[in-house]
């Protein structure tokens, strides 16, 4: 390993916004950098994989045959999903989720685990009707569950999440 990389991967492991000085600066910029969020610690890339099981719920009632596509979809953990991804700085997410703010974090799990329960369990029933109606039904019930749940996370990413619950609430 380089001196630059080292330097880099010891770096990509300090917490958001707790290291000092000119430290914090440059780790606030790498994770800018990366499209992760510097006050929180949090990437919206995670929400591209509760965003795509909604894009499928979304096709169920004019396409019937998305319903199989839903039900390959599976849950994956924020560290997971970066694993799994292409996302350049896919490390440097799961570091500065790791270090993130518990209370940050243990807001953005609940929701997330939310919408994890919700898709899993509307998967179960899916596999468990037979009628497309039955399925479109589910489907466009669960899309209206997640998809306020999605700006939520959002908002709690973006360091929002008041603002987005108000929104929420009112509309």
């Amino acid at each position: 390993m380089t001196t630059t990389a080292a330097t880099s991967a010891s770096s990509d492991r300090s917490a958001p916004g707790k290291a000092s000085g000119g430290d914090a600066a440059a780790r606030a910029a790498l994770l800018r950098a990366a499209n992760i969020n510097p006050r929180t610690g949090l990437a919206t890339d995670y929400l591209n994989h509760f965003n795509e099981a909604i894009m499928l719920l979304e096709m169920v009632p004019d396409m019937p045959e998305c319903a199989e596509d839903f039900l390959g979809w599976h849950p994956l953990s924020y560290a997971e999903h970066f694993t799994a991804s292409n996302f350049k700085a896919r490390d440097l997410a799961i570091s500065a989720y790791d270090t993130a703010d518990p209370k940050i974090r243990t807001a953005f799990d609940n929701v997330t685990s939310a919408m994890t329960s919700i898709l899993s369990a509307v998967s179960d029933a899916m596999q468990k009707v037979q009628q497309d109606k039955s399925r479109a039904i589910l489907a466009e019930q669960a899309t209206g569950w997640v998809k306020p749940l999605v700006m939520q996370a959002g908002g709690i990413i973006n360091g929002d999440r008041e603002a987005d619950v108000d929104y929420i609430m009112t509309h």
